[in-house]
């Protein structure tokens, strides 16, 4: 068992940490003050080469695999947690259910534009009735000649405003009082198409985050992505792609919490003392850097065994579940080793907070994780 990374990742590691440092720190908080999305990084990702890093190298991808993918997802999120989301919904949301089920058309048509940056990657699911029970679907796509035409609502959308397409889910058909859900890929330029991009945000405000209204949407049925009537199925498999991002993101940001924590207290003196020789805060501080490492190795766990071929579902829904919810307690933790100071926006620590939120409720909340373990485990 090696658990030491390669030469190929330890260079990605090294590269994007360094353009993670120069290029999206130093302006996150403004970023996140602001509502800023980061244009500019990504624009510079792209010249990186780093927008479709885990896609073959045909489709204008870097050809690496998922555990370099995390790392990216990562080091991106311990500067910006905002930076972060939008990479990995870019790759995992985005790119990956066209790779995953596209036919080579759509793919060169679709996936190439997501991999050299000229497209965000986004993924249409969420719908204000349908969160959690995902099932709930009500947007609706018609047969009408060769074409779809679709109507409904999507919410919560990361990336959408930079997408040129994307693929959402909608009934096309019913049958015994079963829906058919299909997944459909549409050009956000559509004539119908509203993006609406007005949400308010406790965290991750940098990030793109929208409303989608469809009315009367016309798509020609050779958009449809994969098998009609397999958009459920389809989505489940992305999601479980999308969870080793989010743990990712967590692990990213928690050691964000942890490495300034950790600064403060060897620099900050109380009763003549610096606050890192108390042994309160030297337990605090061991807790965040013990579960900080298990939930990274969680990570590469699950990316690990998606690179092999294996199932890789529970230990997806373990690594997103365990970091995310760590990355809660570091950060929380984190403020409280900085007292007062912690909950001012000047020391960061309190925006790590905000960000770590959404990561127990995106991409299937901690309650959904448990149902899915459970499932697994054979209960």
């Amino acid at each position: 068992m090696n658990f030491d990374l390669t030469t190929e990742q330890k260079l990605i590691q090294k590269t994007i940490r360094e353009f993670a440092e120069a290029e999206v720190a130093s302006r996150a908080e403004q970023r996140d003050k602001e509502k800023q999305f980061p244009v500019e990084v990504f624009k510079k990702l792209a010249d990186l080469g780093i927008m479709g890093l885990p896609f073959p190298e045909e489709y204008g991808g870097g050809g690496a695999d998922t555990i370099s993918f995390a790392i990216v997802v990562e080091e991106l999120s311990r500067a910006c947690g905002s930076t972060g989301i939008t990479y990995s919904a870019h790759v995992s949301l985005g790119g990956a259910p066209l790779y995953l089920f596209g036919t080579e058309e759509q793919k060169q048509k679709y996936l190439v534009p997501i991999c050299t940056g000229e497209s965000f990657g986004a993924f249409g699911l969420t719908e204000p009735n349908a969160g959690s029970d995902a099932g709930g679907t009500q947007t609706e796509a018609v047969e009408d000649g060769e074409d779809f035409i679709i109507n409904g609502n999507k919410c919560y959308i990361t990336n959408a405003s930079y997408a040129k397409h994307l693929a959402l889910t909608a009934i096309t058909g019913r049958k015994d009082g079963q829906k058919e859900i299909s997944a459909i890929i549409v050009p956000t330029n559509a004539d119908g198409f509203t993006i609406i991009d007005n949400y308010e945000k406790m965290g991750l405000r940098a990030s793109n985050t929208t409303e989608l209204v469809l009315e009367d949407v016309r798509v020609p049925q050779e958009n449809l992505l994969g098998k009609r009537g397999e958009g459920f199925k389809q989505f489940l498999v992305t999601l479980d792609g999308g969870r080793i991002g989010i743990g990712a993101m967590a692990v990213g940001i928690a050691q964000a919490a942890y490495e300034r924590a950790l600064q403060y207290a060897k620099e900050r003196r109380q009763f003549g003392k610096s606050l890192s020789s108390f042994q309160a805060i030297q337990f605090k501080l061991a807790d965040m850097a013990m579960k900080i490492e298990l939930a990274r190795n969680m990570v590469y766990k699950a990316a690990w065994l998606k690179d092999q071929g294996r199932r890789f579902t529970k230990e997806a829904s373990m690594c997103k579940l365990y970091a995310s919810e760590i990355c809660m307690e570091v950060t929380s933790q984190a403020i409280q080793i900085h007292g007062g100071y912690g909950y001012m926006r000047e020391y960061q620590v309190e925006r790590y907070m905000r960000d770590a939120k959404l990561l127990e409720i995106g991409e299937g909340t901690s309650e959904v994780q448990r149902m899915v373990i459970a499932r697994q485990i054979g209960c």
